[in-house]
């Protein structure tokens, strides 16, 4: 097999650096479904308790919570019990709010824009067909695989014995003008690998 690696031409790296970070910190996908979901939990478990605790009062019990039995439980607790259980349930609380703070792991690439006031974001598989349709297009190209890596993009492309070296450049022009046509932000050096059918 053999490899090439090829570095983008790109813009100075500065402004480059910046509007990545920018377009990245905004790409970021809130974690709102599970904010959601801790959310409905702990209204419907506190308001049931409310509302029991407000009509035992009154002197008709819902019965939607065991208080007896609840009531009973902590006259039997030892304070070395309640302080294990308190901080279990503490370490619970941390977490869920580091979830929820914490925004999730940004599944679109930034894409370059004139406007810095607009952020696009191209999808990783989106991003992966269009450079394996610019890899395919070169003459000798069989099949073509692409993978994103954190710095790297390679490419992996299957092509008949007689094929000569040179394709890797071909492949790798290609797929480096595809890139700068769509004009992605943080993809790295272009990494290009000629497997040879039946090798």
């Amino acid at each position: 097999m053999t490899t090439l690696q090829r570095q983008r031409p790109s813009a100075p790296a500065v402004p480059q650096q910046s509007a990545l970070r920018r377009a990245r910190r905004v790409l970021r996908p809130a974690r709102a479904l599970p904010g959601a979901v801790v959310s409905l939990v702990l209204a419907g478990g506190l308001g049931a308790s409310a509302a029991e605790v407000v009509a035992g009062l009154l002197g008709h019990p819902l019965g939607w919570v065991p208080v007896d039995e609840l009531a009973e439980l902590a006259g039997r607790t030892t304070w070395q019990e309640a302080s294990q259980a308190a901080v279990v349930t503490a370490a619970a609380g941390a977490a869920m709010v580091l979830l929820a703070v914490v925004p999730g792991r940004c599944r679109l690439v930034p894409v370059q824009t004139a406007d810095q006031l607009i952020v696009i974001g191209i999808t990783r598989s989106g991003l992966r067909r269009t450079l394996r349709a610019a890899a395919q297009q070169v003459a000798g190209v069989d099949k073509a695989r692409v993978r994103l890596r954190p710095r790297t993009i390679e490419v992996t492309v299957v092509t008949a014995a007689e094929s000569s070296g040179a394709m890797l450049r071909q492949v790798g022009t290609a797929v480096g003008d595809r890139l700068a046509g769509v004009g992605t932000l943080g993809t790295g050096e272009v990494v290009v690998r000629l497997r040879r059918k039946g090798g």
